[in-house]
Order: C-alpha cells, then sequence, then structure tokens
C-alpha cells in the first residue's frame, strides 16, 4: 500500500515554477530518496508534502490525507526534520524532549518510556543535561531525529539531515533510517550526497523542479548498458576532458577524483583507438579501464539530458 501518493504537484511563486507537475508514489515502509542539487526543488516538495506549504496545483496524498484540504491532519500523521536544526538551543536535551512529547500530546506514561528510546537512540545518556549547541554534529542530529519520531509516526519526513555531520556519523545516522524502515516507518529523504542515496530503495533525481529520472540505483545505471564509462587516468585532466568533448564519438566527459570519466556512444570506438588519440595530440594517458557507472555518473548524465534542448 502506497504511503505517499503525489500527482502533477506544482508550486509557483509569482512567475518562478519551483515545483513543476511532479508525480511518484512511496510505498510503505520503503526509503525513498530525492536527489538534486540546491534549488532543484527538493525543499519545496517536501514543505508541501508535510502541510507546511500549499500547493499551487496537483494532489498529493499522505497517510491517506490530502495535504491541500486537510494539512493539519497530515501534520499528526508524521514526522518532520527540516534541513536546518530545529530543536531549541537554550534548552536542555531533556528539556527539548519533553517539550517535543508535549506538542504531540503524548500521555505522561508514554513520555517517560519514548524519552528513554531517545535517549538511548541517540547516544545521549549522561548528557539529558547538556545544551543542544555543546553535542558534536552527529549527536545534535540524532536527537533532532529522535524528536521527530517521539509520537511514532508511520511517515518520516527528513530534509537533508546530515549536512555538516562527519562521515562516521552519518553512517550511524542511516543505519538509524535502515532500522525504522525495517519497522514499518515510510521515510521520505532529500540529499545532494550520492553515495546516501544509495541507500534508498529508489531514488527520484529532481532538476530545475522536475523529475528527471526515477527507480533503483541499478535500473538508473541501466542507462549505460549500451554506453561504456572509460575511466582515464592522467596528470593534465582538464585537458584530457576539452579533447574528449571535441571527438564525435564521445557523448560527455567529466572530471571524476582523480581522473577523468567519458561516455562513449554506443559502438563508436574502441578503447586503444581513443587512447591512441588523446596520445597523439601530446595527453599522458596512463591508463584507461572501462568501469561500472556510479551514481555520480547517473546524475551527471541524467542532468546532462535535461538541459539539452
Amino acid at each position: 500500500m502506497d504511503a505517499i501518493v503525489v500527482r502533477d504537484l506544482t508550486r509557483r511563486f509569482g512567475q518562478f515554477v519551483a515545483v513543476d507537475r511532479v508525480s511518484f508514489t512511496v510505498g510503505s515502509g520503503e526509503i525513498f530518496g530525492f536527489l538534486g542539487s540546491n534549488g532543484a526543488g527538493k525543499s519545496t516538495t517536501i514543505r508541501m508534502l508535510c502541510g507546511l506549504l500549499r500547493p499551487t496545483s496537483g494532489t498529493a496524498i499522505v497517510g491517506g490525507e490530502d495535504v491541500g484540504r486537510s494539512p493539519e491532519a497530515v501534520k499528526a500523521r508524521i514526522g518532520y526534520m527540516s534541513q536546518k536544526f530545529s530543536l531549541y538551543e537554550l534548552l536542555t536535551v531533556d528539556q527539548n524532549i519533553r517539550l517535543y512529547a508535549e506538542l504531540y500530546g503524548l500521555a505522561p506514561a508514554r513520555v517517560a518510556e519514548r524519552r528513554r528510546f531517545v535517549i538511548e537512540m541517540a547516544g545521549l545518556a549522561g548528557r539529558e543535561r547538556s545544551l543542544p549547541r555543546d553535542l558534536p554534529g552527529g549527536f545534535r542530529q540524532r536527537l533532532a531525529l529522535g524528536c521527530a519520531i517521539l509520537h511514532e509516526p508511520p511517515i518520516l519526513f527528513l530534509d537533508e539531515p546530515t549536512g555538516g555531520v562527519d562521515p562516521i556519523s552519518r553512517r550511524q545516522f542511516w543505519r538509524l533510517i535502515g532500522s525504522l524502515s525495517a519497522s514499518g516507518v515510510t521515510v521520505l529523504v532529500t540529499t545532494h550526497y550520492l553515495d546516501e542515496a544509495e541507500y534508498c530503495h529508489r531514488i527520484a533525481v529532481i532538476h530545475a523542479g522536475r523529475i528527471a529520472a526515477l527507480g533503483t540505483t541499478t535500473e538508473l545505471k541501466r542507462a549505460f548498458a549500451d554506453r561504456p564509462i572509460l575511466e582515464l587516468q592522467a596528470s593534465h585532466q582538464i585537458d584530457v576532458m576539452r579533447a574528449l568533448e571535441g571527438m564525435d564519438d564521445v557523448e560527455t566527459s567529466s572530471v571524476f577524483g582523480t581522473a577523468v570519466h567519458a561516455v562513449l556512444r554506443p559502438g563508436a570506438t574502441t578503447t586503444d583507438t581513443l587512447v591512441g588519440r588523446l596520445r597523439a595530440q601530446g595527453l599522458d594517458v596512463t591508463s584507461a579501464t572501462v568501469v561500472a557507472p556510479s551514481l555520480e555518473d547517473v546524475f551527471l548524465d541524467v542532468v546532462e539530458q535535461a538541459v539539452q534542448p
């Protein structure tokens, strides 16, 4: 059963279209990722789905409630963790938990139980009297997550939840998301971290307010089934990339870490021929290997296709 059903959801700010006829569904217990660059429309979409921003047109059903008609009913069925740290910096860890429990209307007996859960989940035993501003980033984010799920909502919205958090804390945070999903909680998470998107059951790549691609990571990578990706090592990556851009049998090229990735047209050329051309131009290509596509390759390819006229 689908926990979220979105059809032609649109949001305009004057003449600017921030979200343009977006449609997708999210199944119960699914981790659904919104992947896109800053300004792509991720946060605007999630704010509409949380009942915080009224859609200009289209529909979104969240937990059986229409966000346009019953935003307050939607809010009662969800947990929301905003991109900006949303807890009260001048209240202690314990005071924040108790405040959110009161806002959610938890019974006193349940407050004690859920408080213990949050403290244990966030690893904050012994820090109950600490201020959130004095906690390391990873602990702050886990505390914010704990407060968002105090009332055990069936649907959870996370808007770039790991921004500014170190890699180890990010991994721990995603383990928590995975355990929530395994317990049946539906999670919609926005991110611009490509490695984080790999944790999602399905991914929607959003660009300029529109969904440019949607599917599992395996499905999205099938776009390269007949278009080999060549990884080239060279001391002057930018020069290699520029030379590749002038070749008819190369679709696109980009710097990929310390290497260059070239997407070749189907059956256009061989690796040896392409490397030979580059070396003939005086470029010191030391190795060239056909590699499996990464999610970064997928993202760059999707965005490139979306901007073409």
